[in-house]
């Protein structure tokens, strides 16, 4: 900074631009407030209909959220303007004082251009007029005021540019709309952004070279700043695509064998979860400089990066790794998987696997024995999983496609490629693994669970919000619906029992998929054929429902109902179903008791395409073994234990499957947003034991025939019906309800064993 700008600045316009950007924060702050507490309550509290109920809610949520954004920019950019302004007028005040007390000594400063200045004599003695006493300095004296101005000028200089800078780059960060980063200060924003390149410096050197000191103090500071967007836009851009995959390959590969240092083992380890992390925060930025990073990245995918370290893995290897971690920008994440899969496709042929062979022994993934991270598609799609508008984005449906998806070409190339047509290789660790593991199955189970729920495979939709907010939790759209519906359509066909016996990985993402759109199966299943679909019973939850047809949701759950996992997920979210539309349908009116009918029989139906189908799946999968396919029935009976855990709220219920881990929680829609007494009594009720008699093991030792397993089924079917009458005495002797019963027994026989044609066969 020039002496005489500081010193004679004035500051007026800087001040006008604080005072205006308080007075924007202040409106801004009020806008937030009345979109929040009226816009978005009164939105939420009212008891919306037709598209409005689908369409004008998110509308409302998404502009309240925008609001809460412009705020945050504006009171960020208010308080990085005012305590710049607050700095270069202290030191304004500073140098003054310093250049007074200088010519007090017969010293002035002058201001000789593009920031530099002298220290100079102000009246020579021998020039003095008479009688004039010249005061007297020192050497020391010029030097000291030399150095002071000179501190101040360049603590005034730090000042403005840090400002310039975290100030660019927060206006940056969204090209449309507002950026939500918030920063309680300029120093916060300033700090973030020195610290980025304090530790860009560490990945310019050799890998091999770098102290675990110094990869300690890496991850310390990634680990900080992770989610700080100025931070990680910096760290990013200073590094350079290039760079960084090269040095993590280097820290990664040399502590994957036996032996080494643990410590080093553990902080290249937290090297892949930070770094990765810390790279998807900076691909939220709409920059010019970010949008070259990714330009950059993408085109490093097929290249070999020419290092010695994991048998100089191709990028896709190195950035797909780390991509497990992190919130990624949906346009990234898309342009890179394209590129990969156009790679992929090309060259994963048989017999010779391009990332999977004996020729390549670069180890980069820290977190799982039976996945080394040498398959690039795999840690991309685990980037999917924890990225559900990609992913959506990813598998969407084909344009020109029908309403329904009833042929290969309305399915999605990326879709048919990974399901159908790619060479899946396991990818386990010689030492701990299991061979027989395919990772990639269990990435794609959990990018298809994103695309069609919109939630993080791993995530907890109860976690951090207030559960009680109606419909504030399902996050399905017409988008994520015609996933899904490809889906059923793929594992629904002809190939499903066989496709979901040899990617058994997907077995709990697939039951998972299927809880999640339980209504709309029901309501594809409530027709009579294509015809008269139940709209009362089974009203559609958001815009543009998925539209499985009737004999699609069959054939769908046929399938499911063939593996014990699916089979226990699916039933527990259709009777949760179930039980939420008959508290939602109280015999107040005429309407509701049709219904509240209707929810049970086609409750039932679906019920009995799942149980008859897992009783044949079992005797054709165990033959002659008897023992062995009741214990298997005895398991798949015992679905009911799932109830327990359940959390419900915001018109969903949170399932949590054996495990009890974030991603093992299943997000399956409710009738209601509240809870009522059917859906409380079965989430309170007492662990039926009838199945395991109280046996230490009934995993191991349940057992159930065919008949008891059907005969469960009935009675379960039963109690729910049984439970609405009670609840609601006056309709005990009205004539609807007298044919109930055997409607609701017929059902449950209509879908399993009346008709064995329907559905889809065992896998044999």
């Amino acid at each position: 900074m020039d002496l005489d700008a500081l010193r004679f600045g004035t500051f007026s316009e800087l001040g006008e631009a604080v005072t205006d950007w308080n007075t924007m924060t202040k409106n801004l702050a009020t806008l937030k407030t009345d979109a929040k507490d009226n816009l978005q309550a009164k939105a939420t509290k009212a008891r919306w209909s037709g598209e409005n109920a689908l369409v004008t809610r998110e509308f409302i949520d998404k502009t309240a959220g925008e609001f809460a954004d412009a705020y945050t920019q504006a009171h960020t950019i208010a308080r990085s303007l005012s305590d710049t302004m607050d700095e270069l007028v202290g030191y304004r005040d500073q140098l003054n004082s310093v250049i007074h007390e200088a010519a007090a000594k017969n010293l002035t400063v002058r201001d000789t251009g593009e920031g530099s200045f002298t220290v100079t004599m102000n009246i020579h003695p021998d020039r003095a007029a008479e009688g004039t006493t010249v005061p007297e300095h020192t050497q020391g004296d010029v030097d000291h005021v030399r150095d002071h101005v000179q501190g101040i000028l360049r603590k005034a200089t730090t000042s403005d540019t840090s400002a310039a800078e975290t100030l660019r780059l927060l206006v940056d960060q969204a090209e449309y709309g507002f950026s939500g980063a918030d920063y309680a200060d300029r120093d916060s924003a300033a700090k973030a952004v020195a610290e980025a390149e304090k530790i860009a410096k560490i990945l310019e050197k050799d890998p091999h070279d770098v102290t675990l000191t110094e990869l300690n103090q890496l991850n310390t500071s990634l680990s900080t700043y992770k989610n700080d967007p100025l931070f990680a836009e910096k760290f990013a851009t200073r590094v350079g695509p290039d760079r960084v995959l090269k040095f993590y390959a280097g820290i990664a590969d040399p502590y994957q064998s036996f032996g080494t240092d643990p410590r080093q083992f553990e902080q290249a380890k937290l090297l892949q979860k930070n770094l990765g992390i810390t790279l998807g925060t900076a691909t939220l930025s709409d920059s010019d400089a970010m949008k070259s990073w990714e330009r950059g990245m993408v085109k490093l995918g097929p290249e070999d990066l020419g290092i010695d370290d994991a048998n100089s893995p191709r990028g896709f290897a190195v950035m797909s790794t780390l991509m497990r971690f992190g919130d990624y920008d949906d346009q990234f994440l898309n342009a890179y998987g394209e590129k990969l899969l156009a790679y992929d496709k090309e060259h994963n042929v048989k017999p010779l696997n391009p990332w999977i062979n004996n020729g390549n022994q670069g180890d980069l993934n820290f977190y799982s024995k039976n996945d080394r991270g040498r398959d690039p598609v795999t840690g991309f799609l685990e980037a999917l999983g924890h990225n559900p508008g990609a992913s959506t984005d990813f598998f969407s449906q084909p344009d020109g496609a029908g309403k329904t998806v009833d042929k290969e070409s309305e399915v999605n190339d990326h879709l048919t490629y990974l399901t159908k047509d790619r060479v899946w290789l396991p990818d386990a660790y010689a030492m701990g693994g299991d061979d027989k593991v395919i990772a990639g199955h269990d990435a794609l189970g959990h990018a298809l669970e994103a695309a069609t729920t919109g939630w993080s495979y791993d995530a907890d939709p109860m976690a951090g919000k207030d559960p009680l907010v109606p419909g504030g939790l399902d996050r399905r759209t017409a988008e994520t619906a015609a996933v899904m519906e490809q889906v059923a359509f793929l594992y629904g066909g002809e190939d499903g029992p066989k496709m979901l016996h040899e990617q058994s990985q997907l077995a709990d993402s697939l039951g998972k998929m299927g809880a999640a759109y339980i209504d709309d199966i029901d309501y594809s299943l409530s027709g009579v054929g294509e015809h008269q679909m139940d709209d009362g019973a089974y009203p559609a939850k958001y815009p543009g429902r998925a539209n499985f047809t009737n004999e699609g949701a069959t054939n769908f759950l046929s399938v499911l109902g063939q593996n014990e996992t699916s089979h226990a997920v699916v039933t527990t979210a259709q009777h949760l179903y179930t039980l939420s539309a008959l508290d939602a349908n109280p015999a107040t009116s005429a309407a509701n008791i049709d219904n509240a009918h209707d929810a049970l029989t086609t409750g039932a139906e679906a019920r009995g395409i799942l149980d008859h189908s897992r009783v044949q799946q079992a005797e054709v999968t165990y033959k002659d073994e008897s023992e062995e396919k009741n214990k298997s029935l005895g398991r798949s009976g015992d679905w009911v234990k799932l109830g327990a855990g359940v959390v419900v709220g915001g018109g969903i219920a949170a399932i949590p499957l054996p495990g009890s881990t974030a991603a093992a929680l299943v997000v399956a829609p409710m009738a209601a947003d509240t809870v009522g007494d059917a859906v409380n009594t079965f989430i309170g009720q007492e662990v039926d034991k009838s199945i395991d008699k109280a046996e230490d093991d009934y995993i191991e030792k349940a057992q159930m025939t065919s008949g008891e397993f059907y005969t469960r089924g009935v009675n379960q079917l039963g109690t729910a019906y049984s439970d609405y009458v009670e609840r609601n005495p006056k309709i005990g002797n009205s004539n609807d309800f007298d044919d109930w019963s055997q409607e609701i027994k017929s059902a449950y026989t209509t879908g399993s064993i009346q008709d064995d044609q329907r559905g889809r066969a065992p896998f044999k």
